[in-house]
């Protein structure tokens, strides 16, 4: 190796000395709690806000109130249907009235009764042509009005048939599916119609609401954000050098801001893809950093603390 290539060598050599001595031994960032954000599910006008910003509130509690007039409506059309098709089903299973079954068992009768006048009539006048008293058409309008007469009595009697034996199984499990089709396009509206009403899904501190009242909100907009009433985490980023060194589970320090006391963290996640160093981590000889986004989670005594401030994780030795 000539000397050029030595020095060379030595250059580097310390030039990655020097890059070393920079990395921080602490992750910066900031004390985080998990924070829920609840959208709009329609293009509404919102009616009531009845919790402020900074309020605690518990699941259930009522945040935003939007129109619900348009979508009421439509839900009491839901519920017409699936009374008409309730009505439908229940006159194909419980039959007939027995005023109808009453009213074709008469006309069955009074169709009998005149098929038995036009048989006798045509008997006659069958008689009578044979001793040339009447004419054949004479006969042959009897015989026409015997089978008219016939044809009449088992008309009747399918139609009797049909009122007592009941519909048929395949119009019932018909009517059965449009009733199930019913209530669930009832069951689909009324939740739409709950939706409206945007409620919190976890205890916590209403932590903003984006959107003033009497404002119309588009579909899917962010109309309350909750900050949940947990213990908080250290969200930092850690330098590259010690990407290698931490799994979920390891423990470390955690200094906080104008706070003496320091808590002992575990790790819970720590990113596989690197990130830019954020802004407020920056300084001249560490922008080109690639940094970790890791959480680490504090124990149950630093529930207390407010969310936002600044944080430094010790990093492990190797």
């Amino acid at each position: 190796m000539n000397a050029f290539s030595y020095t060379i060598l030595v250059a580097l050599a310390l030039l990655l000395a020097g890059c070393d001595a920079s990395v921080s031994s602490e992750a910066l960032g900031t004390l985080e709690r998990d924070r829920i954000t609840l959208s709009a599910t329609a293009n509404e006008i919102i009616r009531s806000l009845p919790v402020a910003e900074g309020t605690p509130v518990k699941a259930g509690d009522i945040l935003v109130a939007l129109d619900s007039t348009r979508q009421a409506a439509t839900l009491a059309q839901a519920k017409a249907k699936q009374a008409q098709a309730k009505a439908y089903l229940l006159r194909l299973t419980n039959g007939e009235r027995v005023e109808d079954i009453a009213a074709a068992k008469a006309q069955l009768d009074q169709a009998r009764a005149r098929f038995m006048y036009a048989e006798k009539t045509y008997v006659r006048r069958q008689a009578l042509v044979r001793e040339k008293l009447i004419s054949v058409a004479e006969r042959d309008n009897a015989r026409a009005e015997r089978d008219a007469a016939r044809a009449a009595v088992t008309a009747a009697q399918e139609n009797l048939t049909k009122l007592t034996r009941g519909e048929r199984p395949e119009d019932i499990q018909q009517a059965q599916a449009q009733l199930e089709a019913a209530a669930a396009s009832v069951a689909l509206q009324q939740r739409i119609l709950s939706d409206l009403t945007v409620v919190a899904t976890r205890d916590g501190i209403l932590d903003s609401l984006p959107y003033n009242l009497g404002e119309r909100v588009p579909v899917n907009a962010v109309v309350a954000v909750i900050q949940a009433d947990t213990r908080p985490y250290a969200r930092v980023y850690v330098p590259e050098p010690y990407r290698v060194l931490l799994q979920p589970g390891q423990t470390a320090v955690v200094h906080i801001d104008g706070h003496d006391q320091t808590y002992e963290s575990t790790l819970r996640w720590i990113a596989t893809e690197p990130a830019f160093t954020p802004y407020y981590a920056l300084n001249e000889d560490d922008r080109a950093r690639l940094v970790y986004l890791a959480e680490f989670d504090l124990p149950a005594e630093a529930s207390d603390l407010p969310s936002g401030v600044p944080v430094q994780v010790e990093m492990p030795l190797e």
